[in-house]
């Protein structure tokens, strides 16, 4: 079955470069603005994958696939001047591709090469994205740049450290250019997903089934009933890449269901304590 058209593009004339774009997240953002009217570069490093998700999209006419390694600062540059070749200007950086990088939570088990890997991918990408957006942004007056962080930016634990500093890092710099470039007419604002059941989220915990993700992340969830899919994330980034946000700036949009304003402790502390005192009587 079909999914519905849109009774309204909400992008209709944009164009858009989406970073990490052959898979997860980033891919769902992709078929989700063309829908809604946009022209989309797609950039990864997964160059098969990046091109087949173009080619189910739709013709290069629409979407486009182009290599990126969004550490490399001349794959970021040749990737927005595509953008601009292409498709004639840049409305929408959506700064999304990331990595986990190694799991361990301890300081003293981090892996300092595995810090550094992280921190180039997921903080010093973002700031290139964002400065070879704003490069052809300024002068147009126009544009808003959109940041994947997470809700490893608003809650703490065991995630490692790499990842929640690489995250808030993301958050810092959104704020920081939502003050210097608004002043030229530009947004910026980020979103943060709770756990997606996303290829890099299945390597992290060492399961591939995207279904067993899927009930993982739901059983630690807030919200229940629902289960968090790349498609809301990839909604979330619509509304904060269109008109209908056009004085939204500034904001980290965390897409968790209520998760990062719980704190369960105490409570489960309380039934631990209730169960052992009071065993059930068989």
């Amino acid at each position: 079955m079909n999914a519905a058209i849109p009774l309204t593009q909400r992008l209709s004339g944009k164009v858009a470069l989406i970073t990490g774009g052959a898979s997860g997240i980033g891919a769902s953002t992709a078929k989700l603005f063309v829908k809604h009217g946009a022209k989309v570069i797609v950039t990864d490093v997964q160059d098969q994958l990046g091109r087949s998700v173009c080619k189910e999209i739709g013709p290069e006419e629409t979407v486009f696939y182009d290599h990126c390694d969004v550490t490399c600062d001349s794959d970021v540059q040749n990737a927005v001047d595509t953008a601009i070749s292409k498709y004639g200007k840049l409305d929408i950086m959506f700064s999304n591709a990331g990595i986990s990088g190694e799991v361990d939570s301890e300081i003293l088990l981090s892996d300092n090469t595995n810090f550094k890997r992280v921190f180039d991918v997921n903080a010093y990408g973002a700031f290139l994205a964002a400065k070879h957006a704003a490069r052809v942004m300024i002068p147009a007056k126009t544009g808003c740049i959109i940041f994947t962080s997470s809700v490893a930016s608003v809650v703490s634990g065991e995630i490692s450290h790499a990842y929640v500093a690489s995250k808030h890092a993301v958050v810092g710099l959104a704020n920081n250019l939502c003050v210097e470039l608004g002043q030229y007419g530009l947004r910026v604002n980020c979103v943060s997903p709770f756990g997606v059941p996303t290829p890099m989220l299945q390597k992290g915990v060492g399961i591939m089934e995207k279904r067993k993700v899927e009930e993982l992340v739901s059983s630690a969830a807030n919200l229940k009933g629902a289960a968090l899919e790349a498609e809301d994330i990839a909604e979330a980034a619509l509304y904060l890449g269109s008109d209908d946000s056009k004085y939204v700036s500034g904001i980290n949009l965390v897409v968790d269901g209520g998760y990062s304003i719980t704190n369960p402790s105490l409570g489960m502390v309380l039934k631990s304590h209730s169960s052992s005192t009071h065993p059930s009587q068989n």
